[in-house]
């Protein structure tokens, strides 16, 4: 036994400053920690599936195809490399929808919901993880004050939204989308998971069926269907919008300017999707172009909601016309809204890229929307969002065509779907070797944790320069 004045070995001083400055870094960072414990939650869930528990056969799961599974899950992305709905055990199952609330809510979040319920309290860093986890321009250049859909005294009262509206909306839908689920002839207690488990998909957006015949039982039911689409918009608009509905929707003027824009663009992508798809696969009888005017309105409304996150799918991706796939590629890649359960670059970062355009167009030096001016860093991370984003996208579909010789068209739609978080997919994933499933895998996951929180975590430090440089203007365009 050591005596207690007897000095502790060198190494072990050594290991144990390193784990001391890892975790003060970690702790103050949001942007290391979220990516840390996603990396982490996802090698848990692969080891969760990996056991004889969660399937159905009670056989091992191989690890490419659980590691594929977690992080499609934990990303709430909706692709698979093995049949969701036959291969899972019912223990199997809880752990998809475990894994989707927590990543459809995002980690820190869903961490400090947990806190709040705990100690009936939230501490301040509590509010600066959920705060970042909420809105990434805080963690990209810090505290700003004006122009911020939440701010750190209204954190709490985030999270409780969060967690009501979760809750709340997910067992409305389970109630509702029942009597569709037992007019298909389903058992009663087997349709009461069914139906649950249909709206937690829908809500966080990720598109998993429960049963082995996907959506056809209930390709003709238009309430079911209209639930699901309900289910999907109201995950993928964001928490601060939810928020700001319940508590301002009869003042839509005092809405922030997040909310209104996340509203604007959603809805013309939203209307303006499914007239283009009505105009595009109008002639194609493969997919809905033989149907009545109103089911192929519908069903163009469908595509166009699920094609920006929701994931569920009524029609054969292979049978659209290469013009539909190129517009479904572009609303993926897009995707929803901030601080919500849909991928994509987000309709906000499209939005400003917009306003910059026409800015610019009218020679104005400043972005201007509702009202308000929006703040020319805004506009930096948006471009850096979309370069990113597109850098992701461009190096995955080389390494995918490279490892899988399938086409162009195949394996972009796949790619930007496992980006976007969509989890459409175009039978790809279905088939791909392993190294093919790593790859894919590492694009969810960039996809989700999000380009400006990569970004932030690898800054090691928000330097201040204390000069300029002299100013010269290159030729652009």
């Amino acid at each position: 036994m050591l005596d207690r004045t007897e000095p502790i070995p060198h190494h072990v001083s050594v290991g144990r400053r390193r784990a001391s400055r890892i975790a003060t870094v970690l702790r103050s960072s949001p942007s290391r920690l979220a990516i840390v414990v996603f990396i982490a939650l996802i090698f848990l869930f692969t080891v969760a599936f990996m056991t004889p528990w969660a399937t159905a056969d009670r056989s091992s799961t191989h690890f490419a195809d659980a590691l594929f599974t977690a992080a499609s899950v934990v990303c709430v992305t909706g692709l698979s490399t093995v049949d969701m709905a036959t291969h899972w055990s019912v223990f199997g199952k809880v752990l998809v929808v475990i894994g989707t609330q927590i990543g459809a809510v995002g980690v820190l979040t869903f961490a400090s919901i947990l806190g709040l319920f705990v100690t009936r309290k939230l501490g301040l860093r509590a509010k600066l993880m959920a705060a970042g986890d909420s809105n990434p321009l805080r963690t990209h250049h810090g505290a700003v004050p004006e122009g911020q859909a939440v701010r750190l005294g209204e954190v709490g009262t985030l999270l409780a939204t969060v967690a009501v509206s979760t809750l709340s909306i997910e067992i409305v839908l389970g109630l509702l989308l029942l009597p569709s689920v037992l007019i298909a002839g389903i058992p009663f207690w087997t349709a009461v998971g069914d139906s649950f488990y249909y709206a937690a998909m829908a809500f966080t957006n990720t598109g998993f069926s429960p049963n082995a015949d996907g959506l056809d039982p209930f390709a003709h039911d238009y309430w079911f269907l209209t639930l699901l689409m309900i289910g999907v918009v109201a995950g993928s608009i964001g928490f601060p919008v939810i928020r700001a509905l319940t508590k301002q929707l009869r003042t839509p003027r005092r809405w922030p300017i997040h909310v209104k824009l996340t509203l604007a663009t959603s809805a013309v992508l939203l209307l303006g999707g499914a007239v283009v798809y009505t105009a595009l696969e109008a002639s194609n009888p493969t997919t809905f172009g033989e149907e009545g005017a109103g089911r192929t309105a519908f069903q163009a409304l469908f595509l166009s909601t699920m094609t920006r996150s929701g994931g569920f799918s009524l029609v054969d991706f292979d049978q659209l016309n290469g013009s539909s796939l190129l517009v479904t590629d572009m609303l993926m890649f897009i995707g929803g809204g901030s601080a919500s359960t849909a991928g994509g670059i987000k309709v906000t970062t499209l939005a400003v890229l917009f306003l910059a355009a026409v800015a610019e167009a009218r020679g104005r030096q400043s972005m201007e929307a509702f009202g308000r001016r929006i703040p020319s860093d805004v506009l930096r991370v948006a471009v850096a969002i979309v370069l990113w984003g597109a850098t992701i996208v461009a190096v995955a579909t080389v390494v995918l065509l490279q490892i899988t010789d399938d086409s162009l068209d195949r394996v972009l739609f796949e790619v930007i779907s496992a980006f976007s978080t969509s989890g459409l997919s175009s039978g790809v994933s279905a088939n791909l070797p392993e190294s093919g499933k790593y790859v894919l895998a590492a694009t969810m996951f960039l996809g989700r944790v999000g380009t400006v929180t990569i970004a932030a975590a690898l800054a090691a430090s928000q330097s201040r320069q204390l000069f300029r440089r002299p100013e010269e203007r290159p030729i652009v365009g």
